[in-house]
């Protein structure tokens, strides 16, 4: 019998699940609160450059790799990827010093033992670890392995100090900080399968996420399903714990049989107006978010530098990459724009940053004579944008000492402009906060107590393109048992 699916939100998650399910011959109907589908993958422009919402880069997209599989069923492999130099993907600067992290396991721990010669039997460990919960991870949420399982309860932090016997090394391996959230609380599996991607290869997307976006609704739409954009769900109506009907724009009611929320678990707890008992919904709406993120779209005058392949994460020499304060600008994230004629005439600067509340209508603003110039203003939510983007810019000074004098204009957001775009609690980056003291707690089913009503998305297990479309089959699995084991 044919299911009919309502899917509320077009992210990455959203589009998966709604792709999975329309090849499977439901009919799929997603709706979207934005202008524009895409959550976090959308792309926008800014002095004619296109920049980047969320995708900035992408590991494991080579043969035979983690992320590959799911982008080939997706049909997104022809896509322009442009893979970024193996010898350094990311350069890791701490103190002035660079670090290169390199992709291919091998190549990884060669470029690493040059500067650190005394730990390379432990570098080959690391890779070897983090190469098999990459292998496994699946198995982890199938409850298949006992020790696959028991990563849900193991700290990072510990197994990074058991490991790398250097507390400098222990820094570098962690200083590709915009990939989740760097506490002690972390769990294991989670550093590892993100790492792991990265270091079998990286990939960065030319001409901007828009192209995952239009692909995967231009396939929907083919196989019969529905993108609406400009329809916010107000409301999930339950009766004997199954939904019944789902309004959109306060007014316009929806019936279908199985429902799934690619928006954050809260949000859409928030939305259900019946069925669900109170005590559940406080415990989700207290789980803690991961922080938000700062950052400044800047766009180059002609005539560059010449600016390197990969991405740079500038650290104070003095920060403890574990110990951090998104309050402070501590870290800084340099992400260049690749172009196809090989120049770059765009970059983003990225740190963490705490929620700011400010007035409406500042998301983005052009620095006076395109030269960023850290002047107070009368009102407090621009003034935190100006004085953020100084220390930015004081930050990368030393690696880039070009930079402030080629910015032809400069344009900034910040967690609030993150949580009005995508309705995430406090503009988080990385969804729920994991913690593997309480992995129950924190680690969310894809279900819920409304048999019908599914969650999908960054903030149940994984996050990043690769958990969330491992989330997103995971969701499917839920709805379609037997008939989807894998992707095929």
């Amino acid at each position: 019998m044919e299911r009919s699916v309502i899917i509320i939100g077009s992210g990455l998650g959203g589009l998966e699940c709604g792709y999975i399910l329309a090849k499977k011959g439901s009919r799929v109907t997603i709706l979207e609160r934005a202008s524009k589908p895409g959550g976090c993958l959308q792309s926008f422009r800014r002095g004619g450059r296109i920049f980047d919402t969320g995708l900035h880069y992408v590991g494991g997209l080579g043969e035979g790799q983690s992320l590959r599989p799911f982008f080939e069923y997706f049909g997104l492999m022809d896509l322009p990827w442009k893979q970024i130099n193996p010898d350094c993907v990311d350069e890791i600067v701490i103190g002035g010093q660079s670090y290169p992290l390199a992709s291919g396991h091998d190549r990884f721990v060669e470029r690493l033992a040059e500067r650190f010669p005394a730990e390379r039997n432990n570098l080959n460990e690391y890779t070897r670890f983090l190469k098999k919960v990459g292998d496994d991870i699946f198995k982890i949420f199938e409850g298949d392995s006992v020790e696959m399982n028991a990563l849900l309860g193991r700290s990072t932090y510990e197994y990074l100090c058991s490991t790398i016997k250097d507390p400098l090394l222990r820094q570098v391996l962690s200083g590709s900080f915009m990939r989740m959230e760097l506490r002690k609380s972390l769990p294991l599996y989670v550093f590892a399968q993100i790492n792991n991607s990265f270091i079998q290869s990286a990939w960065k997307l030319e001409g901007g996420g828009d192209q995952i976006v239009r692909r995967m609704v231009d396939s929907i739409t083919a196989m019969g399903g529905i993108v609406r954009t400009g329809s916010e769900v107000t409301s999930i109506r339950a009766v004997s714990g199954k939904v019944t009907e789902v309004e959109v724009n306060g007014t316009e009611k929806l019936k279908a049989d199985w429902v799934i929320s690619d928006a954050h678990p809260a949000v859409t707890l928030g939305l259900v107006s019946d069925g669900i008992r109170k005590v559940y919904k406080e415990r989700i709406s207290a789980l803690d978010n991961t922080f938000g993120v700062f950052t400044a779209n800047i766009c180059l005058k002609h005539g560059s530098v010449a600016l390197p392949d990969g991405n740079i994460f500038i650290h104070r020499e003095s920060v403890d990459l574990w110990h951090s304060d998104p309050s402070a600008t501590e870290s800084v994230m340099v992400h260049f724009y690749p172009e196809p004629q090989g120049d770059v005439t765009h970059l983003d600067l990225l740190s963490p940053m705490p929620f700011i509340l400010g007035k409406e209508g500042l998301d983005n603003y052009p620095s006076a004579s395109g030269k960023a110039i850290a002047s107070e203003s009368a009102d407090p939510y621009e003034s935190a944008k100006q004085r953020k983007l100084r220390e930015c810019l004081d930050l990368v000074a030393p690696r880039l000492p070009w930079l402030e004098g080629s910015i032809e204009s400069t344009y900034t957001s910040t967690p609030l402009t993150y949580s009005r775009y995508t309705s995430t609690p406090q503009g988080s980056a990385f969804g729920i906060r994991h913690d593997w003291r309480t992995p129950l707690r924190t680690i969310l089913s894809p279900r819920t107590p409304l048999k019908n009503l599914l969650f999908t998305g960054q903030s149940l297990n994984l996050h990043g393109l690769l958990g969330v479309s491992m989330t997103s089959v995971l969701t499917c699995r839920e709805l379609l048992g037997n008939d989807f084991i894998t992707l095929h």
